[in-house]
Order: structure tokens, then sequence, then C-alpha cells
């Protein structure tokens, strides 16, 4: 298995290092709050058909309540998005990578990461919510457990959206465990994702591990920058950069981010000076995200938001989230409406409307 084309920890690693598009999964839910897999599917046919490289699934933007044993959600939301890869037609070794969000105390998380794997997922990515006040020693034995059954996915979550504030020393030996292949640092904050590039870097593993962005208010600047940190003595530096992305905010939009995915790529490899116009679409894509993910509230609409971005396309059919309480915040529709009527070339409205009734069908 470990040489075939599509499979193994070192295709993997090589599908991760080159660099892609990974939306963040929506569920997609009917007006009865039940599990609508007509419109699931339809949404992993979008991204896959608008050039995806994975699905991310059973993470935030799918809603963490998915992971509830009474919910009973996690099983077949995965399942579904799987069985929409594998029909997907890729050439040899270019099949969708599946990533699935791994969340709980260390027993949960070792349950959800055997299942993952059997129903086919590539790697997990790794919330670690449930460990906010242990050690980070405690957090690492954690990591090594899950690690030993599913190629780990490394997550720093924004505390805003649940997540814990983890340091440099870390990230520094979480890059040491020997199943790590990817890190998402999604902390919304420059000073803390410096420390997981300069932990990779020290580490020495930076043609393992792949660095994705998940901070939306950065998406294209973090993809763009050269980040040059210490190498040790005698003022020697290695140059890091992010590849891909997995974001919430690729959950919409998708053709567009694509296209813009890949012409970042191609500047931050030019190695050449990096032309202005790469910040005004940074701060252009950063204002429409705003909307988007509801920054206003502190950040209470995100969810909804991405759902009313696909309601107004046709992907999903309203804007229900399990949580009956989570809705649009107070003037977040009138924001998306600025944000749509301003930045027309960040939509993919055409892309979609031209294929919407066959990825229903």
């Amino acid at each position: 298995m470990e040489n075939s084309d599509d499979t193994g920890i070192q295709w993997l690693r090589r599908r991760l290092l080159d660099g892609s598009v990974i939306p963040a999964h929506p569920l997609a839910l009917t007006p009865a709050r039940r599990f609508d897999e007509r419109r699931q599917r339809a949404l992993s046919r979008y991204y896959l058909e608008a050039g995806a490289g994975g699905l991310a699934v059973g993470v935030h933007t799918t809603q963490f309540e998915i992971h509830a044993a009474e919910v009973g959600l996690y099983e077949p939301v995965l399942r579904t998005a799987a069985d929409e890869a594998r029909r997907h037609g890729a050439p040899p070794g270019k099949r969708p990578v599946l990533v699935a969000g791994i969340v709980g105390e260390t027993e949960q998380a070792v349950r959800e990461a055997r299942l993952a794997a059997s129903l086919g997922y590539d790697c997990g990515l790794l919330g670690l919510g449930a460990l906010r006040s242990a050690t980070d020693h405690r957090r690492l034995e954690h990591c090594r457990a899950v690690g030993r059954e599913i190629p780990l996915f490394g997550f720093y979550l924004q505390p805003a959206a649940g997540g814990v504030v983890l340091g440099y020393d870390f990230w520094r030996r979480f890059c040491e465990i020997d199943n790590v292949v990817a890190i998402k640092i999604a902390v919304f904050d420059r000073y803390r994702t410096i420390d997981v590039v300069r932990a990779l870097a020290s580490a020495g593993r930076e043609s393992e591990i792949a660095l994705y962005t998940g901070n939306d208010d950065n998406i294209l600047l973090d993809l763009v920058t050269p980040f040059r940190v210490p190498a040790g003595s005698g003022g020697s530096s290695k140059t890091l950069h992010f590849v891909g992305g997995l974001l919430g905010q690729w959950a919409v939009w998708t053709r567009r981010a694509v296209e813009l995915h890949a012409e970042a790529r191609l500047q931050a490899q030019s190695g050449g000076p990096i032309p202005l116009d790469w910040l005004a679409r940074n701060t252009e894509l950063t204002d429409a995200n705003g909307a988007l993910f509801d920054r206003a509230n502190e950040f209470a609409g995100c969810i909804p938001g991405i759902h009313e971005a696909l309601r107004r396309q046709g992907l999903l059919e309203g804007g229900e989230c399990i949580d009956p309480g989570l809705k649009l915040s107070p003037g977040q529709v009138e924001e998306i409406d600025r944000v749509e009527k301003c930045y027309t070339h960040l939509r993919d409205d055409e892309f979609v409307a031209a294929r919407l009734s066959r990825w229903l069908g």
C-alpha cells in the first residue's frame, strides 16, 4: 500500500506539501434541522469540481456538535463526503485529501480517529479544546495517542472559536511527533503564527510537515509571505512558506479561491518582490471575511454567515444550525450585502449556477 499512487504517508506528505485549497465543509440541514444528505453531497461536489485539493469534515465549520453521540451525525457526515471524494474523477495520485476533524478527551479522540481511518480519511485535524486546562505534557501525550491511529494535521484554533493558546515550546515538541503531516494555523494572531513557523523550522521538518493557513483575516498575505526565521548560530536562516489553506472562508466562492491560491503560489515560488496589488487583494478578502464571519460581533455569526452565502447561491436551502440559537447577528445580512456588491470578483456565482442542478440531482 505504501507504494501505491495515492495511499501511504509519503504520498500524503507530498500531496499536502504541493499545496491546495481545502474547504472546511459546512453541514447541510433541512428546515426541521435534520441531516440533508442531498445538499450535503451537492456541497462536496461543488468543492471538488471547483478544484479543491481535499475536504475537511467534522471541523469547526461543520459544527462541533456533530461529535456528540446524542446528535449522531459524525459518522454519516464523514461517510457522505468520503463517498463523494471516491466518486470524483481525479488523475492517479491526485485524489482529494480527506481530513477528519477530531475532538474530545483522549478516549473519544482515539475512537474518532479509528472511525475516520476506517472510512478512508487520510489525516485528522486535531482540536485540543477539551484539554484546555491540561499541561503541555498531557496534550502531547494525547496527540501521540491519536497519531498512532491516523496521521495528524495540527490545529491552532483561535480562542474566540474555542481554541487553546499554545506556546512555542508546545509546537516545537509537537513537530517531533513522527506522524504529523501538516499544521493549520488559525489563531488570527501574527505573533502566535510566527511561534508555529519558528517551531517547525527549529524541528527541521519543513520538508515533511506542510503549513496551511487558517488565518481567515490574512489568507493571501500568509500565502505570499516568505517567513524567514533563524536557523542556529552564525546568522543563518530558513525561509518557510504556507503552501495552502484549510479554511471556512474557502467553503464559499471556492472556484475563485482555487484561482487565487494558484496565483499566490506562483508569486511565492517566484521569489520576486511582492506587488502592492497583493496587499490590496488581501485587504479585500479580509473585509469580505469580516462580514461573513461576523467580526463585528466577535465571530458569533461565523457559521450562519457561511450558510447565508451558500444559501444565496442555492447550495443550501436555509441557514439552520444544530443549535437553534445560532443565527445571523443583527446587521450581518447588511454587511454580507455590502461585501457581495463590492467584491463581485471574489464570487463564483456563474460557476455555481451552471452546475447546481446537476450537483443536486
